[in-house]
C-alpha cells in the first residue's frame, strides 16, 4: 500500500498543553515575533545563526509568508509558543527535516529571554514528540544542537531523548567557525514507554 500523499495528512490546529499552545504562525504574528526576536537578539546569537535574517518587522512578516506556505505543502511544521493563559509570544518550534517516507522529524526550538527557566521548552517539545508519534506515525524523532548548548541539551535529556552521538565539527557557528552537534533521538518503542507518552 503506497504512503499517503503529506498533502492530504490532516494536522490539528493547535497543540494545547497544561501552559501553552502550540500552533501555526499566523500572519497576525508579525509584531508579537519580531518583539520576542528583538528581546531575545543576543541571547539567540549563539545558537540560531537565523537571528540575522531578521532586521526589520517586514523580514518577519515574509518569514511568516513562507513559513504558511511551508505548513500547507507539508515541508515544513514551524509553530508559535503561545502562553495559554496571556496569550503572549513565547518562542518558536516545529518539526523540521522532514522525510515524509521515512517519517522522520526534527524538533527545534527557542524561547524569548524572559521564557527560559520556566519548562516551556520541555512542555512544546513534548507536545510536538507527541504529535510526531501519535498522529503523524513517526518512525524517528530527533533533537540537534551545538555541544556548548547546555539548556537545550537538558530539554532533550529530561523528555527521555536519546545521545546517540556527536557530529564533531559538523556546521558552523553564526561566526562561521566550525562546530559539533550532539543528536539526540527516539524511536516508537522508546517514546511508548517514557511515563509522559499518551
Amino acid at each position: 500500500m503506497p504512503a499517503p500523499d503529506p498533502l492530504l495528512i490532516p494536522l490539528p490546529d493547535a497543540l494545547d498543553g497544561p501552559r501553552l499552545r502550540v500552533r501555526p504562525y499566523l500572519r497576525d504574528d508579525a509584531d508579537a515575533l519580531w518583539g520576542a526576536v528583538q528581546e531575545s537578539r543576543e541571547h539567540l546569537e549563539p545558537w540560531m545563526p537565523w537571528i540575522h535574517e531578521y532586521q526589520d518587522v517586514d523580514d518577519v512578516r515574509s518569514y511568516l509568508v513562507r513559513a504558511q506556505a511551508r505548513w500547507q505543502l507539508r515541508e515544513d511544521l514551524a509553530v508559535a509558543i503561545v502562553e495559554r493563559a496571556s496569550g503572549r509570544l513565547l518562542g518558536g518550534s516545529g518539526l523540521h527535516r522532514i522525510n515524509w517516507p521515512l517519517r522522520t522529524f526534527e524538533i527545534g526550538y527557542w524561547l524569548r529571554r524572559g521564557a527560559e527557566g520556566h519548562g516551556f521548552a520541555t512542555e512544546a517539545v513534548q507536545l510536538l514528540a507527541c504529535l510526531a508519534f501519535d498522529t503523524l506515525d513517526a518512525n524517528r524523532v530527533e533533537i540537534r544542537m551545538d555541544t556548548r548548548n547546555e539548556r537545550s541539551r537538558r530539554v532533550a535529556e529530561r523528555l527521555g531523548f536519546i545521545l546517540e552521538g556527536t557530529l564533531r565539527r559538523a556546521t558552523a557557528d553564526v561566526q562561521g567557525r566550525p562546530t559539533s552537534i550532539h543528536v539526540f533521538a527516539l524511536l516508537p518503542e522508546e517514546y511508548w514507554r517514557l511515563p509522559w507518552a499518551e
